[in-house]
């Protein structure tokens, strides 16, 4: 769902590009605009820093009509840890801008917009702010204020990696802040994207060596179905694998709430004697698995948790302990931002007319603003607001103080995102200054220019990004590498109860990683295991193989599990938990579940299938085209294009179409050892007979060929007589008889049970014995194709009312043409469609033989008759009709105003 969104937004994007209604000569005005809220301090600053932030859960589904305008989705569930995210960020762009060493010429605003943690409204975030917003502004992107120099975001990695492709297409600098997804680090797809978060490829390896740190064999996954969680459990599978870890159970998280599927997690979780289970997701989309299995009686589980969800509140509740207590995950640096927690306080919706925090005010203290100043950011029906059902219709009287709540928000005790945001925006800040102190002379562009500060390229600043390093107030140095990847840095947390009823997040541990390595600390000591004995869990795999299946012990590693390994294919047991298994005989194949052996299929094309009797009816067919055109000829075999160039020729190489037509069906069906033996050479024996009677008559051709160029009249060649022409068509078919008869003898063909090419299956086919033999064969075919392909070329452009050589040249291009193609189809293919390649060569190069040389003259037979005359296929008589081609087998030459006949009629 998310993918088609992105696409069609992106699409749209193209449209709205196309579609600017120019006015005047500069103006432009966006004919759509999409419904996005978030907080702008645009006014009186030189650069604007975007961001995205999930400030909603999801967006509410309505069911639009076709006849209707598509509106941009609103969004529902206010996320109050993403709004101190976004604070951290106006926090940051504040200290900077009260700062003299960064930037101390330059202020910097913000544009924040809201995600509601969807990929459709994150495009449309990407889209407003290539585009802007405004009705009418002079430059392609209409929007007011200072120009935007990158964008902090877009929350999730999948909203990243859809905003990051657009970003990507202008080189427009994006840097995450809670994005770890691996791919991200893939600058052939996401050139732009940088980010002050670890990439999952750490964390996955932290999770695999916790795993084995711990001993655990036997472990369940559980994954967000996005590419956050898709491609962080699947790193993880692939390392615990490495050292013979097993996996229990596999689940996806639904994107959109779905009971059945949760259920089906639930159930995976109680059936599966794992004890420990790894979650990659985030806190939105695990929290309503967790509120289902909060009302089970599972327990006594391991929860392995990542970054996105450790330390999340939505997620960290008393009421979850029993279920989730003793977690351990991975949590990224943290950080005490300095006067973050008076900042957070400092916000009130009466300062401001940011619609967000009239929202944020409403469910923090469950009170509800007068009419003009209720929450604008819900669903309107009817013109009626539907509030938030959870929210009290008591009034909200504006003198709430936040230092008196407890929730989320004001929570600064666990500031790793947070301190993410607040790095990414820095990171920005330290690279706009490394580009604005840049010296001329010295710069890192061509000629050695530098960029100018209020007026440069997204490219530009990309530069500075990627070789930006900077120390943050704790010390902590902040540098990129070539990925755009800072390096791994987590805690290891566990849950903890506190005395007061609270969650703590107990640090036990260290973990780092690089490209050179990684080192993990752990302190046992300091772990709270949520098991009957207090101790680590034991986690091991116990379930029996069933049929089909043995047993594989993993030499040198702790004996924790087994695997149970499916038998090969050809192997079955039929047992429970076998060792070893047993192998099939020659002629049997074990079935689908391994647990018995069947007889092998055995595969050949078949008279009852279908492209058996395609094949065939395409063969009669053929054979019945060529007898109705000797029946044509019969009935008109004294007229005089008939008797054209030896009729008896025409008569034997229809009569050899219709062998090599009728050929074909000796391929077909169960291979015999008569079948085998017969159908090669009955092939070669049609093809000799056929070629060798088109060369007879093409050497006619040639041979008037010659005498038509020669300048005196009469001394041009010798014509051949029609008893030399039978002769070279009986020589060709005598050398072919021998070749075949010596083939038969010597090293005859047989039927042979091919069980290399298909284990499953056994290919019936012919093997042809003498290879040799057989290239000898057919190879004299192609020697006559050659002939007559030469002896017709060089006929091809007699001047003269019916030219066969022309057709015979086509009908010989046909035929070499479908046999050159017929060598690589042929070898390429296996079993029955081995077969019908071949007869589809067949009836190809017959069926082009039959339409280059018979249908033109059956044309001129049936059609035009009147050209049917001896002055006109003499060459006596000029023609005017130009409906019909020249297809005879005639020429008539024009030599200093004398005619040249060089028709051979019969005698």
């Amino acid at each position: 769902m998310g993918k088609v969104n992105f696409c069609m937004l992106f699409g749209l994007f193209f449209f709205l590009q196309r579609h600017l209604v120019v006015r005047g000569e500069e103006e432009c005005r966006l004919i759509g605009k999409f419904d996005i809220h978030g907080f702008v301090e645009s006014k009186d600053h030189e650069l604007i820093i975007g961001g995205m932030f999930p400030f909603h859960f999801r967006t509410i589904l309505t069911n639009e009509s076709s006849w209707e305008e598509p509106k941009s989705p609103k969004c529902e569930g206010f996320n109050f840890r993403s709004l101190r995210w976004a604070r951290a960020m106006m926090h940051a762009i504040r200290e900077i801008n009260n700062r003299t060493d960064i930037l101390p010429n330059i202020t910097l605003g913000y544009q924040i917009f809201d995600t509601c943690f969807t990929i459709s409204k994150a495009v449309e975030d990407t889209l407003t702010y290539l585009t802007g917003q405004n009705e009418t502004m002079p430059n392609f992107r209409c929007s007011a204020g200072a120009p935007l120099a990158a964008v902090i975001g877009a929350g999730g990695s999948a909203l990243s990696i859809a905003t990051a492709r657009i970003f990507g297409l202008y080189y427009f600098p994006q840097v995450g802040y809670f994005s770890s997804c691996s791919v991200l680090s893939d600058k052939f797809q996401f050139p732009s994207f940088l980010r002050t978060i670890p990439s999952d490829a750490y964390q996955s390896k932290a999770m695999a060596q916790l795993v084995i740190y711990f001993g655990w064999t036997w472990v369940g996954t559980i994954a967000a179905d996005d590419d956050y969680g898709k491609y962080g459990i699947k790193l993880f599978k692939e390392e615990v694998e490495k050292v013979g870890i097993c996996i229990s159970f596999s689940e996806t998280l639904p994107r959109i709430y779905n009971k059945e599927a949760i259920l089906k997690i639930v159930e995976a979780v109680r059936k599966s004697t794992a004890n420990v289970i790894v979650v990659f997701s985030t806190d939105i989309d695990l929290s309503a698995l967790m509120e289902e299995m909060a009302n089970t009686n599972i327990t006594g589980k391991t929860w392995i948790a990542s970054e996105a969800w450790i330390t999340s509140a939505l997620i960290a509740k008393p009421s979850y302990f029993h279920l989730l207590g003793g977690a351990i995950g991975f949590g990224v640096r943290k950080g005490n931002i300095p006067n973050f927690e008076k900042f957070l306080h400092e916000v009130h919706p009466e300062n401001t007319e940011d619609d967000l925090l009239y929202e944020f005010w409403e469910n923090a203290f469950n009170c509800t603003y007068h009419a003009d100043r209720k929450a604008l950011y819900t669903d309107r029906v009817n013109d009626t607001i539907e509030r938030e059902k959870h929210i009290s219709s008591r009034h909200c009287i504006g003198n709430e103080r936040l230092r008196d709540i407890n929730n989320t928000y004001t929570d600064v005790s666990e500031l790793r995102i947070t301190y993410s945001v607040y790095k990414a925006v820095y990171t920005v800040a330290h690279a706009l200054h490394n580009l604005d102190t840049c010296v001329p002379g010295a710069g890192p562009f061509p000629s050695k220019s530098c960029a100018y500060i209020l007026d440069f390229e997204p490219w530009q600043l990309m530069y500075y990004l990627r070789h930006v390093k900077f120390s943050t107030f704790s010390n902590e140095s902040v540098w990129l590498d070539d990925s755009g990847d800072v390096e791994a840095y987590y805690d290891i947390l566990n849950w903890q109860m506190h005395d007061n009823g609270t969650i703590n997040f107990m640090n036990i541990g260290l973990y780092t990683g690089s490209l050179l390595g990684y080192d993990m600390k752990i302190t046992n000591s300091s772990i709270f295991w949520n098991t009957v004995s207090g101790q680590s869990p034991h986690s091991v795999c116990s379930e029996s193989c069933l049929p089909g299946t043995r047993k594989g012990i993993r030499q040198g590693e702790p004996v924790c599990c087994f695997d149970c390994i499916q038998c090969a294919e050809g192997e079955i047991t039929n047992g429970t938990d076998e060792r070893e298994c047993i192998a099939c005989l020659s002629d049997y194949w074990s079935n689908a579940a391994r647990n018995e052996c069947v007889l092998k299929e055995v595969e050949f094309l078949a008279y009852e299938e279908a492209l058996g009797i395609t094949l065939i009816a395409l063969s009669v067919f053929g054979a019945l085209i060529v007898i109705a055109i000797t029946v044509v000829y019969v009935m008109h075999r004294k007229t005089a294009l008939v008797q054209a160039n030896d009729r008896e020729l025409s008569f034997l190489i229809q009569f050899s179409l219709i062998i090599t037509l009728l050929t074909s069906i000796l391929f077909v069906g169960k291979p015999v050892e008569w079948s085998c033996m017969a159908r090669q050479t009955t092939l070669a024996l049609g093809f000799s007979l056929c070629l060798s009677c088109l060369l007879g008559k093409t050497i006619v051709l040639m041979l008037s060929a010659r005498a038509a160029k020669s300048k005196t009249p009469g001394k041009g060649g010798t014509l051949m007589r029609p008893l030399y022409q039978k002769l070279v068509g009986l020589i060709g078919l005598s050398i072919e008889v021998g070749v075949t008869t010596a083939y038969l003898i010597l090293y005859p063909p047989w039927v042979y049970k091919n069980m290399e090419s298909q284990n499953v299956k056994i290919i019936l086919e012919c093997n042809e014995g003498s290879i040799e033999f057989l290239c000898s064969m057919f190879g004299f075919d192609v020697f006559l194709a050659i002939l007559s392909f030469i002896t017709a070329f060089v006929a091809r452009k007699l001047p003269d009312n019916f030219n066969e050589a022309k057709f015979i040249t086509f009908g010989m291009l046909v035929f070499f043409i479908v046999w050159i193609s017929f060598v690589p189809a042929y070898l390429s293919t296996r079993g029955k469609f081995k077969v019908a390649v071949e007869i589809f060569a067949i009836l190809a190069s017959s069926f082009g033989l039959l339409g280059c040389i018979f249908v033109p003259k059956c044309y001129i037979i049936l059609i035009k008759p009147e050209r049917n005359t001896e002055e006109i296929v003499g060459g006596r008589a000029a023609t005017n009709d130009k409906s019909a081609p020249p297809t005879s087998a005639s020429m008539t030459s024009e030599i200093n105003n004398t005619t040249i006949s060089t028709v051979v009629l019969d005698e």
